[in-house]
């Protein structure tokens, strides 16, 4: 029994990146042998084993057949005679196909090492496209290594091209199209995932919400980067350097939906677009396995990211309608995100990354107004039924007066 390091590891190692885990690679074994070793069994589809001591996962070394279309149309060979070789030949790109023997020798049979240095993400061989999965994971590895000055190779970014083309992409399943898009809406250099997925096709597939913004006009005045697409991805800039949080992300990426079906005599403008956005999102999130507190905040910020960017301009009693519809006085943390969606979308514009945005202060201080209310002495002194009416025309009136002494620069 042979044992190899693989993966991210010895990737990143040629990259000076720490790693957080490791994978290594069995060859010469079987199943019942690592298990006679304490290995526990934890794959399903082929066989992948956790360490007794350190819980890493140990898969033996493996080839793989197409026999579907899909991700799970594969059928696998893991029996003794598998070389790491044959491992590292079935793996998606070159830079992941080197693996490391216990003396620190480095198997490289699909020339990784040089397109380590020259900084170059390619396809291992065309048995590539017959996992679409793989057009999300380079995708993802794209952003990921964007800072490293890695770019996709030509050939393998057509040969996604034809994937798509031929329907392959098809074939993603919404648990798949999650994952690698949260793992890239967790990363850095987000918009890059999803700039490679429109152009090799796969976004109008995985996304066509998203795909559809691309093209679509809006004013220029209050817009000089004009295509809605492009300002979704400045957004997406934005709310990555904002927060790590997931949900903000997310909200970043769908909050302009509904201008992908603005009627096109009502271009450039997008009248209602919020509560189209707003239907769109939950189709989104029905379709794919999108995490509840995703699916909200990004509901919230599609509803009323406008308000809050004519916060100085709104009546007390929409403020409170605001601060009632998003939950703000049960869940402060989560308004707080809102707030910093609300102003990601408002620098994700050419020219405006670093504008001052009052209206989030504008909304906290007027949160605080409301919240000061005592809600307690208000209670002692009316009758039950009335008791939320009365609460609320005292926020409504706390509102009134932080508005009538606030100054808000323009």
């Amino acid at each position: 029994m042979q044992v190899y390091l693989v993966g991210g590891a010895v990737r990143d190692a040629q990259l000076g990146i720490p790693f957080r885990e490791r994978d290594w690679c069995v060859v010469g074994a079987t199943p019942a042998e690592l298990e006679d070793l304490g290995y526990q069994r934890v794959g399903r589809d082929f066989p992948v084993f956790l360490h007794p001591e350190t819980k890493e996962e140990y898969a033996l070394a493996r080839t793989e057949r197409k026999t579907a279309p899909g991700y799970h149309g594969f059928a696998f060979d893991y029996s003794p005679g598998v070389s790491i070789e044959d491992d590292l030949r079935r793996r998606d790109l070159t830079i992941n196909a080197i693996a490391q023997d216990g003396d620190g020798t480095l198997i490289d049979p699909a020339n990784g090492l040089r397109d380590i240095e020259d900084r170059v993400l390619r396809h291992v061989s065309d048995a590539f496209a017959e996992d679409p999965v793989r057009i999300l994971r380079v995708a993802r590895f794209a952003a990921r290594f964007r800072e490293h000055g890695f770019t996709i190779a030509h050939d393998t970014m057509a040969l996604m091209r034809r994937m798509v083309d031929d329907g392959e992409a098809d074939a993603l399943v919404p648990e798949r199209v999650w994952k690698e898009t949260e793992l890239a809406l967790r990363s850095r250099d987000i918009r890059i995932y999803f700039e490679v997925l429109r152009e090799c096709g796969a976004l109008r597939v995985v996304f066509p919400e998203v795909d559809a913004l691309f093209g679509v006009p809006q004013p220029e005045q209050w817009h000089p980067e004009i295509d809605t697409g492009v300002h979704v991805m400045m957004v997406l800039e934005q709310a990555e350097a904002a927060s790590e949080d997931l949900e903000v992300r997310f909200a970043a990426l769908v909050h302009d939906l509904g201008k992908g079906n603005t009627p096109a005599h009502r271009l450039p403008s997008h009248p209602g677009h919020e509560e189209r956005g707003c239907t769109l999102i939950r189709r989104m999130a029905e379709r794919l396995p999108v995490p509840a507190a995703c699916r909200d905040l990004a509901l919230l910020v599609a509803g009323f990211h406008t308000h809050v960017h004519r916060a100085p301009e709104l009546r007390p009693r929409t403020i409170l309608k605001v601060l009632e519809r998003t939950d703000a006085f049960r869940r402060s943390a989560r308004f707080e995100q809102f707030l910093v969606s609300c102003e990601a979308d408002a620098r994700g514009r050419a020219g405006l990354g670093n504008r001052r945005y009052p209206q989030a202060d504008f909304f906290r201080k007027a949160f605080a107004a409301a919240s000061a209310v005592d809600a307690g002495e208000i209670a002692r002194e009316c009758e039950g039924p009335k008791i939320p009416a009365a609460v609320r025309r005292a926020r409504e009136r706390a509102i009134a007066d932080f508005k009538a002494s606030a100054q808000v620069p323009p």
